[in-house]
């Protein structure tokens, strides 16, 4: 397997480098800082615990739940019966990764798509290791693409080969060029119960989005990771930069003033995911991209 030169493991990913994974994400336990009861499956987390699925259906005996009662084979029979559901074994986690061009970018320590790679490899490999269902979506500037949580190691390798070598957009498939469409489509792919994490930069986050976003953590236990770089936070005061990306450059001139700016709207973007998190219960961690990515998901 040929290995990347140290400046291209700063701005693509191998399977070897996530696939390498593997045994740190063993160590992994989500104890994340706002996360507080402990749970089933091997989780210390705030989380709602597994989730329950129709087993069969029989006979209403009395001190049966009335809201479990199944009124479609009630009405069929005429006699009144009762659903049963037993605890999922597995708990699904689903993975949601950005990798739109706005991810493809850093001015320190690794691009904000290699860094969302990463945390998503974890992630997946520390799912397995706690004999959990691994899927996930990757989203792109005008499209998605969704894989079905399953178990056992072939998903984790199926995954991170998707993130490696992403599908390509083809004629016909249906538009999903803005946060709204991902996040709408991730809602309709996600079963009830399910540990979700989205990882982002949460560009165009607009309020029709967070709309999207309200609905899922409704049904589901929700990590928000933020991934920002530090230009993003922290504008120079002064000088001229240039940047380039496919072929065309582009010259910024900072000043105080507008460096000031735009670190505010930075500020402001942060302070509202964070807010906007915890009202609906979503756990909020941001990362830089120079961040040590286990430490990330130890905090």
């Amino acid at each position: 397997m040929t290995q990347q030169s140290p400046f291209s493991e700063r701005t693509a990913v191998s399977l070897k480098m996530l696939v390498d994974l593997a045994r740190p994400a063993a160590g992994l336990t989500f104890n994340h800082s706002k996360i507080r009861a402990k749970q089933s499956g091997g989780y210390i987390s705030r989380f709602k615990g597994r989730g329950m699925e129709f087993d069969e259906t029989r006979l209403y005996q009395a001190g049966d739940d009335i809201r479990s009662i199944d009124w479609r084979v009630t009405a069929r029979t005429g006699k009144t019966h009762t659903k049963i559901f037993r605890e999922e074994r597995e708990r699904p986690v689903f993975i949601s990764v950005d990798q739109r061009a706005t991810m493809h970018f850093a001015t320190r320590g690794v691009f904000k798509s290699v860094m969302a790679a990463k945390l998503a490899a974890l992630l997946a490999w520390t799912a397995h290791h706690h004999g959990d269902r691994i899927g996930g979506q990757l989203f792109f500037d005008v499209h998605c693409h969704e894989l079905k949580p399953q178990n056992g190691k072939q998903s984790v390798l199926h995954f991170l080969n998707a993130l490696v070598n992403p599908p390509i957009f083809k004629s016909g498939e249906l538009l999903c060029d803005t946060l709204e469409l991902v996040l709408n489509r991730l809602l309709h792919h996600v079963k009830p119960s399910s540990l979700v994490y989205l990882i982002s930069d949460f560009r165009g986050l607009t309020p029709h989005a967070e709309t999207q976003l309200a609905k899922l953590a409704q049904h589901c236990d929700v990590v928000l990771l933020f991934i920002h770089d530090d230009l993003e936070q922290n504008l120079p005061t002064s000088g001229q930069y240039r940047f380039t990306q496919t072929g065309h450059d582009v010259i910024l001139q900072a000043n105080a003033k507008n460096s000031f700016e735009y670190q505010q709207h930075f500020l402001d973007k942060q302070t509202h995911l964070q807010q906007f998190a915890k009202q609906r219960g979503m756990v909020f961690i941001p990362v830089n991209t120079q961040a040590d990515v286990l430490a990330c998901l130890k905090t």
